[in-house]
């Protein structure tokens, strides 16, 4: 019985020792790096005064203060939650109907790929052209087509800046979903679908009775893997607003960038990252419960 016990706890610490160099991999090159954020917004550093002096949590009191800050945090809310809900929905819908058999169905699937694989600047500097007021094909579109009689500056007026960085997210990034979801649709029990078919179920009722509750797991999986993504996005939005007109498309990324690299107050701009990862990790908290409840009703 000793022998057993005295084994047991033998095989226990070798499995510590195993895991000992990923935990220290991950503690270096993860958590490391925020702690030190963290300690960094303590201290007022900028260009002009480069050696740090310890201000404590003054650096946030002044964030706090700031409308600035809780615009970029309104921001964040509504780009994330755009994206990642255009993303999810508009990758099924075409996950849906790549999943049927089409004639060319392989050309097509290779050809939803080419926003994903297209580097995000080259994206977003083809948007810009796309945005143009006056050489944009959208505008000229809409101005043919007599749905507007003039250009309109997609990305210089606030109250349409953020739609238009919204959608060009959602195209870049749709495709990922589509390939994950039609992966999962492709494992979906097809004796399943056909028995319910038998039974007189229709298309609607097998996609909500049968394929989603099938799918479920991938769905909260892509969504979650979309949330951080999408949080944590810069080329794009930069390269296409720098966050403006007025604020209207900054972000925690872009925030960060500005205040950094632009502004050289990097003591804030270490407070904003740590700001962004409590902001990220609310949020993705708020998903999981909210995917939670979901699984638990179904």
């Amino acid at each position: 019985m000793a022998t057993a016990h005295k084994g047991r706890r033998s095989d226990r610490w070798m499995a510590y020792g195993f895991m000992m160099p990923a935990a220290l991999l991950v503690g270096l090159f993860m958590y490391w790096p925020m702690i030190d954020t963290f300690r960094e917004s303590l201290y007022s550093t900028s260009f002009i005064n480069p050696v740090p002096s310890f201000v404590g949590l003054a650096t946030y009191r002044k964030i706090f203060a700031d409308r600035e800050f809780w615009q970029v945090v309104v921001n964040s809310i509504v780009w994330t939650a755009g994206v990642v809900f255009l993303q999810n929905v508009g990758g099924f819908l075409i996950a849906l109907l790549l999943n049927l058999r089409l004639p060319g169905q392989g050309l097509l699937r290779s050809l939803i790929l080419l926003p994903w694989v297209l580097p995000g600047v080259v994206a977003a500097i083809l948007w810009r052209f796309m945005y143009d007021p006056q050489l944009g094909l959208i505008n000229s579109f809409l101005i043919r087509t007599g749905l507007s009689d003039h250009g309109v500056g997609w990305l210089a007026d606030p109250g349409t800046a953020m739609a238009a960085v919204i959608f060009v997210a959602f195209w870049k990034g749709f495709p990922f979903s589509t390939v994950v979801f039609l992966a999962a649709l492709q494992n979906v029990d097809q004796e399943q679908v056909e028995a319910a078919k038998i039974d007189g179920a229709g298309a609607t009722r097998r996609l909500f009775d049968i394929v989603l509750p099938a799918i479920l797991p991938v769905v909260a999986v892509n969504m979650l893997l979309t949330t951080i993504l999408t949080f944590n996005y810069f080329d794009v939005i930069y390269v296409l607003t720098r966050g403006g007109p007025l604020n209207a498309t900054a972000i925690f990324p872009t925030r960060i960038y500005e205040v950094g690299f632009g502004q050289f107050r990097f003591g804030e701009a270490a407070a904003y990252g740590s700001l962004a990862v409590l902001v990220l990790v609310l949020f993705v908290g708020l998903l999981l419960v909210a995917q939670r409840m979901q699984a638990r009703a179904v």
